[in-house]
């Protein structure tokens, strides 16, 4: 219990913080954070953001749908968040004749909100730390597996208990600091989510995949959309007699603008960081990992470009799909660029060696610490081959091919034939079954039918999957659904795709096992690693790797210097917008003739910067990554100035390690936010709702 005890002073008390970086667990910004975050210029107290006992900050921002971060602006459940967040709802309520995407959608009254079926949003009502109920009871001698099994076991049981407490409620435990501390999470979760307003994608996805990652950057990158309640304020299914939900917080916005040094927070839920990511796991990253999930994605995506390109119906059908698969193409491309020049593996190498010196000099063997490196090098080389084959079977065919995907469940057969082509789909699956077979010597069992039957040529195969399958038209599926439930599975099963699946599915299960002994190696150096760090330098704030549950994280509003030579502003107006209008580059770079107008005319109306320009995004030094898009960027008074929605491409290793002289957040200010509502869209209305300052 001794060693438990010094373990949650560790992670949970620490006397100084950065600022930069962090991505920090609200109940511990009282004593880790409030001190820092005054000296950089916050004016809130701890209490005004995060506290179990009242309202706070913390209860206006939600989980929006599966991957990222919204915000209430007002009492009737008005929503916040980025334009690519929205994107697949507004993909999804889309048709040639009505193209939300292309167009823009405004809704003038409640009435004319449209459904986003699907879409749900995620409230946290209550955080508590429970690692002395997760781990307490864990000698500290025990062996890995031991410890994660009895530790699992001690979650289920809490989970249940909670749920009876909290009835209704979704109960999230997930693992900290390598599994190490554990917090548990209450959520509640509304599922009538209504779209309210989004600007066109020439707006909303301005400089597309050119300007992704990039600045200066003249996106905005909002929609709207409402929270929906039964009668008693409570998540209730659907219906025309819901009313917009009644929030007990929502965020106040300021029209003071940002200058350089401000104070910035945002708050959200960033996704996934590796920051204890060893050299070991930076090595596989760049040579395996990042490689393949690049070519293979380029591949796709230049198939579905062209198919985009010639066809409007197909466009609607693929926009989000698209902009999915090239958002984490272009991550790859950046992360692997940005470690390689920063030089990150030789200062996780060097971090490592300092941490070996120290574990010899001051642990003993049976602690494990000494043993901890070995561990996660032995984890990433002992099942590399298996580990590249399973990736490359994800990317190439479970990922690509929609075909397969059909075996594995649809949520909803509408909606996916709804965005289904089925030529797009099958030039997508002749290319990832060419370049599957060039690059791996582990081939699914269905190359031996594509060598026997069709003389190797897997074209050919493909050709005779999609004419034969009953999977590639609504209408064939439909015929066969409507069969008795014999002659529906008799159909299924003798489909050639459902020989396909099996072929790919049966090849992963042999690999998995190789994969998983390493994941039990992994897992315990990853966790005593950590642990030992921590140990090891007990006067630093440690902050946890995203997972994404709720953070903050705070710094200051800065410009940034790339290179030698070369300084970026801290801000970008619409004058931007105007000078990188480019007719040889429509899809990415038009601006609407509306926006040109009010351009002309200087029709900023109170949204203009003391100069008289229109801004249109910002910098703010914080520490974000995937997951924070929508998050609201605030000022020292907790007002909203802001939305989050990139990171910057000179720092994209962040994720690995934070680049405080580089690493930048890039926001889109409320300013431009509000003045398409008003003066582009004439949807006054909305702003009747908001609390502006």
């Amino acid at each position: 219990m001794k060693r438990l005890l010094t373990l949650l002073l560790l992670v949970g008390i620490s006397f100084s913080a950065v600022a930069d970086e962090g991505m920090w667990l609200l109940p511990y910004i009282k004593k880790m954070n409030q001190k820092d975050m005054k000296a950089h210029g916050a004016k809130l107290k701890a209490e005004d953001i995060y506290s179990a006992k009242k309202s706070s900050l913390k209860d206006a921002i939600v989980v929006f749908g599966g991957g990222c971060t919204g915000e209430i602006v007002s009492p009737e459940g008005l929503l916040f968040t980025n334009h690519h967040c929205g994107y697949d709802a507004i993909q999804k309520l889309s048709s040639v004749e009505h193209d939300y995407l292309k167009d823009g959608f405004w809704a003038m009254n409640n009435a004319e909100e449209l459904p986003a079926e699907g879409l749900e949003v995620r409230f946290v009502r209550h955080i508590f730390d429970v690692t002395a109920d997760i781990i307490g009871n864990i000698p500290s001698t025990a062996s890995n597996e031991e410890y994660m099994s009895t530790a699992d076991a001690n979650k289920r049981a809490l989970i249940e208990k909670l749920e009876d407490e909290y009835p209704g409620m979704q109960i999230i435990i997930p693992g900290f600091f390598g599994n190490n501390q554990f917090f548990a999470f209450v959520y509640e979760v509304y599922t009538d989510i209504r779209l309210v307003g989004t600007p066109p994608s020439s707006i909303g996805k301005f400089g597309g995949d050119t300007d992704n990652w990039m600045w200066p950057r003249h996106t905005g990158d909002f929609s709207i959309f409402r929270v929906y309640a039964g009668k008693d304020n409570r998540p209730a299914e659907y219906s025309p007699e819901n009313v917009p939900y009644k929030a007990e917080k929502w965020l106040e916005i300021s029209l003071d603008g940002v200058e350089e040094g401000d104070f910035g927070m945002i708050m959200g839920f960033p996704g996934s960081t590796e920051r204890y990511m060893t050299s070991y796991e930076i090595d596989y990253m760049l040579e395996v990992d990042n490689p393949q999930r690049i070519y293979i994605r380029g591949e796709r995506q230049a198939i579905l470009r062209k198919h985009m390109d010639a066809d409007q119906a197909v466009r609607i059908k693929y926009d989000a799909k698209f902009a999915g698969s090239a958002n984490y193409w272009k991550n790859s491309i950046g992360m692997s660029r940005g470690i390689e020049k920063l030089n990150v593996r030789d200062k996780k190498a060097a971090q490592e060696a300092e941490f070996q010196a120290w574990a010899n000099a001051n642990t003993l063997p049976e602690e494990g610490f000494i043993d901890a490196l070995r561990l996660i090098a032995e984890s990433q080389t002992e099942a590399k081959e298996a580990n590249a084959t399973l990736q490359y079977l994800s990317e190439a065919f479970f990922q690509s091919v929609e075909l397969v995907q059909t075996m594995f469940g649809m949520y909803n057969p509408e909606l996916f034939y709804k965005d289904y082509d089925e030529a797009t789909d099958r030039d997508v699956a002749k290319r990832m079954f060419t370049i599957y077979r060039e690059n791996n010597k582990h081939l699914p069992s269905i190359y031996a039918k594509i060598d026997a039957e069709f003389g190797g040529d897997s074209d050919k195969y493909v050709d005779w999957l999609y004419d034969n399958s009953k999977l590639t038209t609504y209408e064939d599926f439909l015929a066969v659904a409507s069969l008795p439930a014999e002659e529906q599975t008799a159909v299924f099963t003798n489909d050639p795709v459902t020989e396909l699946a099996t072929s790919i599915i049966n090849l992963y299960r042999e690999l998995v096992p190789a994969v998983q002994n390493t994941s039990a190696l992994y897992s315990e150096g990853h966790r005593l690693y950590i642990k030992g760090l921590m140990m090891m330098q007990p006067d630093k704030a440690w902050a946890s790797d995203a997972n994404f549950t709720i953070r903050l994280t705070y710094g200051n509003v800065l410009p940034y210097s790339p290179a030698d030579g070369i300084v970026y502003n801290h801000y970008t107006t619409l004058d931007g917008v105007m000078a990188k209008e480019d007719p040889t580059n429509p899809v990415e770079f038009t601006v609407p003739e509306r926006l040109k107008e009010l351009y002309a005319k200087k029709d900023y109306g109170r949204y203009a910067d003391k100069n008289g320009d229109l801004p249109v995004a910002f910098l703010v030094n914080c520490d974000i990554t995937g997951g924070n898009s929508g998050s609201p960027v605030m000022n020292s008074k907790g007002q909203l100035i802001g939305l989050a929605f990139d990171g910057n491409w000179e720092a994209m290793s962040g994720d690995v390690a934070f680049e405080p002289e580089l690493q930048r957040t890039i926001a889109v200010d409320i300013r431009y936010v509000l003045f398409i509502i008003e003066k582009y869209a004439g949807a006054e209305w909305l702003l009747e709702e908001l609390t502006i300052k």
